[in-house]
């Protein structure tokens, strides 16, 4: 443990350092020949490894080329690129150079791209293929003056008004130059991140130098981090939560993080590199809950008995470490048999040696966080928005409760309104939204307070969000009911991967299910459904089936938010059909707008699915 303390006494404080790039300069010339970044290379299929002098070395080439580009401190730049080396280089450069980054979401539509570039005047964008850059509509974009792209060539990019197009290859020196990080005002606009735009365009909010360093060591101080560690990188760059703790906080602590191929290669990834640290958004513990399930289901009634047994001693071991409970002369018997038939193979999946897993982004449900814990999964939840740059709260590891999204983080005040809204003040509160002063002065009020938007309730120190202020429907009754809260739960059963609760000035909520084809496809089987009938989707058999599904899940929120009609689709909510957002939240209106004729014949034919 000595060790270990030692260890943490590496890291790098804010106090020593005004701008991200001071940051990233200190730390390659504390720990040159400590082990930085690993990423795939897909043409060699390897993965390779870099130091910190290797990440400066290549990070000053990206510097003086950018240099070269006739860009001013405070002109915006923006970046269209999966999480890699090259991300980290490019943001390095351009904020060495006084720059402000603008991060983009690959899975985000052209549309959304190309109105941020217009909307943040971006003068130059990284790309990952000249064809992400075909899509978008040139013409809209007056201010952009160049696109570099890390892939393609000369005959694709054709001839073509517009920006000039460069390419990676071409465009970096063949020479090193060394990284540079030159004073700058640690108050200087670092970044605009574009909010994801649930409920109409995204706003950009505008975080500085402090604003970031600061939120990173904070979350430091609320769980160590180690040279040692291992992050796996996986959420987007773009997200400000994988950005703070997932980039610039392992600058902070000398921590190596590992670039992910893909969501869709994740579980090998995990395997490969057996992180030590994971950043994660529920949907991740969520899909992962929802295939063990399903396993489960197909392997019989024994092992599932072992399964929940195992899941029940953990979480009585788990509430005992925290000094709330005892686990028993049983349960220690038990145990080891338990841990080694079930628990271990569940954490070998996750590479099988995380020391901690953080979820955040959005609430994780009770009973996946219950079993994942029981599991001996070392998960603790955290809460923030884009806006607090981004973390507010964490749980910490030795005063965990699951339910809650934690203590504040060391700086941070908290303050419930009238109203139920949560309200922050720390050093971490962006300075505003670009070019929109008006809701900048709706969110942040002349105390300084951020109006979160969130309903929450404070019990001794730990936070728990109740909702979302603006997303509580109102029955024709006058009940209230928290549909975020009711989806979360439709969704821990692995038949359902997307639902969206509605009632609104309704006689009662009913809902709309994307279902999960594979499993859809085995409960058809057993129902004497044919599956790939689309028909069969609204037959009394499937809907009394699904529906019985869903109360199940639903059966401890009050009887008025007893959901009475539902419809099922097999077509996946996708960014492109604009259904979600590239942060996978629901965009709300847009989906009442395309299934305004199933809701109304939700509500048409009242009781025909009881």
């Amino acid at each position: 443990m000595k060790s270990q303390d030692k260890l943490h006494s590496d890291v790098i404080s804010c106090a020593k350092v005004n701008t991200l790039p001071e940051l990233f300069r200190i730390r390659a010339d504390k720990t040159p020949n400590a082990l930085a970044y690993r990423q795939y290379l897909f043409k060699s299929k390897t993965w390779s490894s870099h130091t910190w002098h290797d990440a400066a070395a290549l990070a000053g080439r990206w510097q003086h080329a950018l240099s070269q580009e006739h860009l001013v401190p405070g002109d915006r730049v923006a970046i269209l690129l999966r999480n890699c080396l090259e991300w980290v280089c490019f943001d390095q450069a351009a904020l060495s150079l006084g720059l402000v980054v603008i991060p983009l979401y690959t899975s985000d539509t052209p549309e959304n791209i190309t109105y941020i570039l217009q909307d943040s005047a971006a003068r130059l964008l990284l790309v990952g293929h000249i064809q992400k850059w075909q899509q978008l509509d040139a013409l809209q974009l007056p201010s952009l003056q160049c696109v570099l792209c890390l892939q393609g060539n000369a005959a694709e990019a054709g001839k073509q008004s517009g920006p000039a197009v460069r390419f990676i290859d071409d465009w970096l020196p063949l020479t090193h130059y060394p990284f540079q990080a030159p004073a700058r005002d640690t108050d200087t606009l670092a970044t605009i991140v574009y909010t994801s735009g649930t409920t109409g365009r995204p706003k950009g909010v505008m975080l500085s130098h402090r604003n970031i360093l600061w939120n990173a060591e904070a979350a430091l101080q609320a769980f160590k981090v180690y040279p040692d560690d291992i992050f796996l990188s996986f959420l987007p760059l773009s997200h400000m939560f994988e950005r703070t703790t997932g980039y610039y906080l392992p600058i902070m602590a000398g921590s190596c993080v590992a670039y992910a191929r893909s969501i869709q290669e994740l579980g090998e990834d995990l395997v490969t590199i057996r992180p030590t640290v994971l950043i994660a958004v529920p949907r991740i513990f969520e899909r992962v809950y929802a295939k063990i399930k399903a396993q489960m289901h197909e392997k019989g009634a024994l092992i599932q008995w072992l399964f929940d047994l195992t899941e029940k001693i953990g979480w009585q071991r788990f509430e005992a470490s925290q000094g709330r409970g005892k686990s028993g002369i049983l349960s220690a018997l038990l145990w080891p048999a338990l841990q080694y038939l079930v628990a271990n193979k569940i954490l070998s999946r996750m590479g099988g040696r995380l020391r901690v897993a953080v979820s955040g982004g959005a609430p994780l449900y009770d009973q996946i966080a219950h079993c994942f814990i029981g599991m001996g999964l070392p998960l603790v939840q955290g809460y923030g928005m884009t806006e607090a740059a981004p973390v507010i709260s964490a749980n910490r590891m030795d005063n965990n409760i699951p339910g809650s999204v934690g203590e504040p983080v060391h700086g941070v005040e908290l303050h419930i309104a009238d109203n139920h809204e949560l309200w922050v003040k720390s050093p971490g509160v962006m300075l505003g939204y670009w070019n929109r002063p008006q809701d900048t002065q709706r969110a942040i009020d002349e105390q300084a307070w951020l109006h979160t938007g969130d309903q929450a309730e404070i019990i001794g120190n730990h936070l728990f969000i109740r909702g979302r202020i603006k997303e509580i429907l109102v029955l024709s009754s006058g009940e209230k009911i928290p549909p975020a809260d009711m989806e979360m739960a439709i969704c821990q059963d692995p038949l359902f991967d997307l639902a969206m609760v509605t009632g609104e000035g309704k006689p009662y909520p009913a809902a709309i299910l994307v279902l999960n084809s594979e499993i859809w496809h085995t409960f058809a089987l057993e129902l004497l459904i044919d599956p790939d009938d689309p028909a069969s989707l609204g037959s009394k058999r499937a809907l009394k089936f699904a529906l019985e599904k869903v109360r199940q899940s639903t059966r401890n929120f009050p009887s008025h938010a007893r959901i009475r009609a539902i419809h099922m689709t097999l077509v996946p909510w996708s960014i492109d059909n604009g259904l979600i957002t590239p942060t996978l939240k629901l965009k709300r209106p847009e989906i009442e707008r395309q299934f305004a004729n199933v809701i109304q014949q939700l509500y048409a034919r009242h009781g025909v699915t009881e």
